[in-house]
């Protein structure tokens, strides 16, 4: 549940994002032409890329290439609501924040290999600059265009002399350059996160039926069907492998209904969950 979103725009363009939710609670970024800066105020949050899910705490940052990425806030231990700054580096507005004062490690895009994403833990600097975000957020009648500015490039400055600066450079160089996806390696890494078909192809960059189609070039069936499947093989091995609950076994393969989870099982292996670790 969203509690509160803020927001400031920059050249008509969304820059400045707070926002606050009651966790759990998952939303998608789709970054096709921009890459973000991700602040973690309060709570936690898995930040799940096309290959992998990347752990935040609080107090942690995340720079991130264009592209597609799903935001998962988690339930943590008296954390009633999960909080996050977002900043949007749009290429468009950078050339002409910067006009013909573009940073080297910006000019030079074409020399580096771009880095996908890279997690920074705060150091003072940024903490800082993030407390004074904040304070425009609940002062926004004292935010100018000016002030904007300065901001976006207060960090690009900042982060370039973080501990990994090298790679802020490399990833901040190419942040605009979009990458090659690997449709199966997107599968493999996702199997048994709890995504609908549409969220799979929205990682894969593809509309629902293309995704299909992709699929069944690549897997011989469909995608529901081929997912269940590797579901269920999973929790399979796990049932005789391990001491875990079969509710945690269930959670841990992408089901979210015990229930629905122990009738597609024994549907495929006629036993339920309990009967087969018994045998």
């Amino acid at each position: 549940m969203i509690k509160d979103v803020r927001q400031f725009d920059l050249y008509g363009k969304q820059t400045f994002v707070k926002a606050v939710v009651k966790p759990p609670f998952r939303f998608i970024a789709e970054m096709q032409n921009e890459a973000c800066f991700y602040y973690v105020i309060r709570g936690c949050a898995d930040v799940i890329t096309p290959t992998k899910r990347i752990k935040m705490d609080a107090m942690e940052g995340l720079v991130m290439q264009c592209g597609n990425y799903f935001n998962e806030f988690l339930e943590s231990n008296n954390i009633e609501y999960c909080e996050a700054i977002a900043i949007h580096l749009h290429e468009d507005v950078l050339k002409m924040l910067y006009d013909k004062e573009f940073p080297d490690f910006l000019l030079n895009v074409k020399k580096i290999t771009p880095v996908n994403y890279n997690k920074i833990k705060a150091s003072e600097l940024i903490k800082n600059y993030i407390s004074s975000l904040q304070f425009y957020f609940e002062n926004p009648e004292l935010v100018s265009e000016e002030i904007l500015k300065l901001k976006v490039k207060e960090l690009l400055i900042l982060l370039a002399k973080t501990d990994n600066a090298e790679m802020i450079h490399s990833l901040i160089a190419g942040m605009f350059t979009k990458t090659e996806i690997d449709f199966k390696e997107v599968i493999e890494a996702n199997l048994y996160n709890n995504f609908s078909l549409e969220e799979l192809a929205t990682l894969s960059h593809l509309s629902l039926s293309s995704f299909k189609r992709e699929f069944v070039k690549h897997y011989n069936s469909s995608p529901a069907k081929y997912i269940k499947k590797r579901k269920l093989q999973r929790a399979a091995k796990l049932l005789k492998a391990t001491q875990l609950r079969i509710s945690d076994i269930a959670f841990d393969c992408g089901f979210t209904d015990l229930a629905h989870f122990s009738k597609s099982f024994q549907k495929v292996y006629e036993q339920t969950p309990s009967e087969f670790r018994a045998n």
